[in-house]
């Protein structure tokens, strides 16, 4: 069988900060996820899911952090991985210390730095629970049999903090164009079309 071309074009690369957004049948845990890719090199790729906010309160487990949040104190579940640690991401203009850039302004930050410190240089900050991540080669195979699509964001800050991450799935697939924004229109169950 033919390999089937999506957008016309052959697929980009993921890097860090490139969006890895699932295909719509891919299931659970992944469903409809839109992933910021923090690392991706020959040890592997790292990212965390930005659609997958929680109910629990961030106040429950970092209580420090939680006057500090973007769009709320919600916790989000930034992958199946490790769910019992936590990852923050903000956005920040310069270098503040507790801070790696990853894209942008874009960067992840050590949640053990003094909040006091670290929050007031910070313009945006979730914390995820978890992250998604592939052994080395993992995510190629993966993408070579269909199951994401690379998409380059128009900002890492907007669609890493969009007021409404439930919508970022359809809003990242549209923006990309193409037969992706096709992807958006796709039944949950292929059977029924």
């Amino acid at each position: 069988m033919e390999d089937v071309d999506f957008v016309g074009e052959p697929p980009k690369p993921p890097s860090a900060g490139s969006l890895l957004v699932a295909a719509p049948l891919l299931p659970d845990p992944f469903r409809h996820a839109v992933i910021m890719l923090l690392e991706h090199d020959d040890s592997g790729t790292l990212g965390v899911v930005l659609n997958q906010r929680t109910q629990v309160d961030v106040g429950t487990v970092l209580p420090a952090w939680r006057d500090h949040l973007t769009g709320g104190p919600h916790l989000f579940q930034g992958g199946p991985v490790s769910l019992d640690t936590a990852l923050g991401l903000a956005a920040a203009d310069g270098e503040p210390d507790g801070f790696r850039r990853v894209a942008g302004s874009l960067g992840v930050i050590d949640l053990d730095t003094p909040v006091d410190v670290l929050a007031p240089q910070l313009a945006a900050v979730r914390i995820y629970a978890g992250y998604a991540g592939w052994s080395p080669g993992q995510l190629d195979t993966e993408l070579e049999e269909g199951a994401w699509a690379v998409i380059e964001p128009t900002d890492p800050v907007s669609d890493a903090f969009l007021a409404d991450p439930d919508d970022l799935w359809q809003v990242t697939l549209r923006r990309a164009g193409g037969t992706l924004a096709w992807w958006v229109n796709c039944p949950d169950d292929p059977s029924v079309n």
